[in-house]
């Protein structure tokens, strides 16, 4: 008696960390991480084995040999604030993976850069999530048109390197990694295997051939790239494109970047005929400030190496249901909770009982607790009904005994505020101490939040 031949089996594969169950669960029984497993039909010929290797089989040199890599053999990518995020431009052979929410930007960002790019050399755009058409149409509307930007509508990886490898471009572009596929695997496209074999035949691409490949990567609901956690190893940068998306302003962070450093960020803003570069973004960010306005302070952030000057808005209103609500924009809201309880135990102000509203002008997002002492003073501002003095800009950090600590950065933090016209600073008293200038400010030094609030 001849055998039934078996079919597909299908499993469930965890999108986090890869663990295999023979059914569904709601919860990975490896990572714990709820809703994650994801159906694929097991089967078909395994992926060819080594497909992310990079070796070139040649023998062991010292690292004094090595010829550098200077900024000449980096390719610009014709946004000065997008090449500041890399580090310079993308290095030949480096694999970038952009990531961001739905509709914030990032595949108009990459056809600007595509479209600079294609003006001096020949690039190549693979999407699987429009038609040719509809990506020419996007590229006439944002000025990226050009004889250079070859568009190819492809879902099979295999097909996209072959187009590469037939009229080699300066830059390869897949939009996006969760839309393409290898047909040795049976899995749909953005299953885990699929994301992790068509990423490891890109890097394989991108370091046998030296050309820079960048790939677009959809997100989760919490904002991490979707996909496995193999994906952000295999890449050489992740860059993360942030804002809010009423706002007009967004923010290009590197989270991993082997060819430059994570401290920097590029600001850009949303337009009609795509994303336009904002070299000062302090002067921006205050252009609307009102001035005589309680509860409206100037507050020296530094996001990375750079540093920026932003509004600190707060609203301190009367409790209408007896128990004070918290409204917080742009800022950790148990961090102003803290700080109203140091308000009021350590400075004496009757706020906890109050409602608070405290925002972030501009939709930006800060998280350093540089800012503390910006807030606090905003708070009191409002609470009080007096008014900032508008050529005063502040900084530093608000411990619970009510002391102001010292933060990094100082000079920078400094030399933008002068910039930018203001003409007075209050700042940690341990950061007054290591100053060397004065850059022509007068600068307060405070040591506890009553004095930072008395010399206000």
């Amino acid at each position: 008696m001849k055998s039934k031949s078996k079919g597909p089996r299908t499993i469930y594969r965890c999108g986090g960390c890869g663990h295999v169950e023979s059914r569904w669960l709601g919860r990975c029984p490896a990572c714990q991480e709820f809703g994650s497993l994801i159906e694929e039909v097991a089967g078909g010929e395994p992926p060819r084995a080594g497909s992310a290797l990079v070796a070139d089989g040649a023998a062991p040199v010292a690292v004094t040999e090595v010829a550098e890599l200077d900024a000449r053999h980096r390719v610009a990518t014709g946004l000065a604030e997008l090449d500041r995020v890399l580090g310079g431009g993308l290095v030949p052979g480096a694999v970038v993976l952009f990531g961001g929410d739905p509709g914030i930007g990032k595949s108009t960002l990459l056809l600007q850069v595509l479209g600079a790019i294609a003006q001096h050399r020949p690039v190549l755009y693979a999407t699987g999530e429009e038609s040719v058409a509809q990506t020419a149409l996007r590229a006439r509307r944002i000025g990226a048109a050009s004889a250079g930007l070859r568009l190819v509508a492809e879902t099979d990886i295999d097909v996209i390197v072959g187009h590469a490898k037939a009229a080699p471009p300066a830059v390869l572009a897949v939009d996006s990694i969760q839309t393409v596929y290898t047909s040795q695997l049976d899995s749909i496209p953005g299953a885990v295997a699929q994301v992790r074999e068509c990423a490891a035949r890109l890097v394989r691409y991108a370091k046998t051939t030296g050309i820079p490949t960048i790939a677009v990567g959809h997100v989760t609901k919490d904002g991490t790239i979707a996909g496995p956690k193999t994906l952000e190893h295999l890449v050489d940068v992740v860059l993360h494109v942030e804002g809010d998306g009423a706002g007009a302003y967004r923010i290009v962070r590197a989270h991993k970047n082997r060819f430059g450093s994570t401290q920097e960020l590029g600001v850009f803003e949303m337009r009609a005929g795509g994303l336009v570069e904002v070299p000062n973004p302090s002067a921006l960010l205050l252009a609307e400030r009102p001035r005589g306005a309680p509860g409206s302070v100037v507050v020296a952030s530094a996001d990375g190496h750079r540093p920026l000057l932003v509004e600190v808005q707060a609203l301190v209103a009367p409790a209408t249901a007896g128990v004070g609500r918290r409204t917080v924009a742009g800022v950790d809201a148990n961090r102003v909770a803290l700080l109203l309880a140091v308000l009021q135990q350590r400075v004496g102000y009757d706020i906890l009982g109050q409602d608070v509203f405290v925002n972030i002008a501009g939709g930006l997002r800060l998280a350093e607790p540089a800012i503390d002492l910006g807030i606090a003073c905003a708070l009191a501002s409002s609470q009080r009904g007096r008014a900032i003095d508008e050529h005063t800009v502040v900084f530093g950090e608000v411990g619970l005994a009510g002391e102001v600590r010292a933060v990094p950065m100082a000079e920078l933090r400094l030399a933008e505020a002068k910039k930018l016209g203001f003409s007075r600073c209050i700042l940690p008293a341990q950061n007054r101490a290591r100053l060397e200038d004065d850059l022509g400010l007068e600068l307060v030094a405070v040591d506890r939040l009553a004095a930072a609030l008395n010399a206000l």
